[in-house]
């Protein structure tokens, strides 16, 4: 391993947003910045100073320097990509989905396994300052046990790159699932999902699919029994774009904000049982969230902010996202210690597929009229390439 990475940036559109974390992160010490349109290619270089630049991913993965790539792709090529990636002997992380289907799930997990590099996907709920602070409260015992989870994604995708055009909204569910599986650290094991909603038939005809939204229950793995709610709208929904997931617990629930832009969730408790006659008092509370800057390097600490994206807001995910609750610098930061450790990245890719899989299983319930499916657990294979 060298004193310092060489990392691949791959696709400048919602990648451009975490170009200058990699160019000031302590343990990298070289960025190759790779995308087709030489436009946005040559801006985002120039931006930045000077570093080398590929249009196409198999440039990058034919210079032996490059330790590491980091693919902002597609969706359809994320498991295309990912393997490509794996099999050229080169770190992957990957922006979400991990795939689209189980097969190509369980494909990346194998070419990870063969390669003996890592995979990390780049879920950027499980960094926002929202889940960070939910956790906190979880590890206080505030919230007492958990009684339901629910988990939602809004939004409207016309006129997004032509892939977006009637994907199946679950496909596209780890923003909403994986915070709701890693707050209560177990997996789904089942689910039923209807499709609701009418969508034009130009949308219907790419994927096959006919739902605009898709609303799914999941049965988790745990001894007491605990289900998450989610649903997930891309087309024909009046709904402002939000990513959030709610906590109901015994001893109180905590709520996401409803409005974009607006940061402060709300925490109800009930009285204490028994505490005076009749029904039990309720109270509420906006929270302050705090930043989490302070998990990090200096160099990339700035970066939790959206007011320092310093002309890396442009893609339109960034823009609704607020950069993702101060995500971005904790997920470089992650990837890129996790290869200079020597150890699996926080979501590796047994993670990611347990956080993407629910997803694609509950759109086969969805097109089965809500029938039960479930959902593969993926750590059962002998990991020979982590001794």
């Amino acid at each position: 391993m060298p004193e310092k990475l060489h990392v691949a940036l791959v696709g400048l559109g919602f990648g451009s947003a975490f170009a200058e974390i990699y160019q000031h992160h302590p343990d990298v010490g070289a960025l190759t910045l790779c995308d087709a349109d030489p436009e946005r290619l040559g801006s985002l270089s120039g931006r930045l100073g000077s570093h080398r630049t590929a249009a196409t991913l198999d440039e990058v993965l034919a210079d032996p320097s490059v330790d590491a790539v980091h693919l902002n792709t597609g969706i359809p090529d994320h498991a295309r990509h990912s393997l490509a990636v794996l099999e050229a002997g080169k770190h992957c992380a990957c922006t979400v989905p991990m795939a689209t289907s189980l097969d190509d799930i369980r494909a990346v997990i194998a070419a990870r396994r063969r390669s003996g590099k890592n995979y990390m996907m780049m879920e950027t709920q499980f960094y926002a300052r929202d889940f960070l602070f939910a956790c906190e409260l979880r590890d206080r015992g505030v919230f007492g046990r958990l009684q339901m989870l629910r988990g939602a994604h809004y939004q409207d995708m016309e006129n997004w790159p032509a892939y977006w055009a009637g994907l199946p909204p679950m496909w596209y569910a780890t923003h909403a699932v994986a915070p709701c599986l890693a707050f209560a650290e177990t997996r789904a094991r089942s689910v039923h999902c209807v499709g609701s909603g009418w969508m034009r038939d130009e949308l219907k005809a790419p994927y096959g699919n006919p739902f605009p939204v898709e609303t799914a229950i999941f049965q988790l793995e745990r001894a007491e029994p605990l289900a998450m709610e989610i649903t997930r709208a891309l087309f024909h929904s009046a709904r402002g774009y939000t990513e959030s997931f709610h906590v109901y617990g015994e001893d109180a629930t905590l709520e996401a904000a409803q409005l974009e832009g607006e940061e402060s969730p709300v925490l109800f408790r009930l009285s204490p049982l028994g505490e005076r006659p009749g029904p039990r008092r309720s109270s509420h509370e906006r929270l302050y969230v705090p930043d989490y800057a302070h998990r990090l390097p200096p160099e990339i600490a700035r970066f939790t902010c959206a007011v320092a994206l310093d002309g890396r807001g442009e893609h339109p995910s960034v823009i609704h996202g607020g950069g993702h609750g101060g995500s971005h610098p904790h997920l470089v930061h992650e990837f890129v210690r996790s290869i200079v450790e020597a150890r699996p990245p926080a979501i590796d890719e047994v993670r990611a597929a347990d956080w993407t899989a629910p997803g694609v299983c509950a759109h086969q319930s969805a097109l089965r009229g809500g029938a039960a499916v479930e959902v593969p657990s993926f750590d059962g294979c002998e990991d020979k390439s982590r001794g």
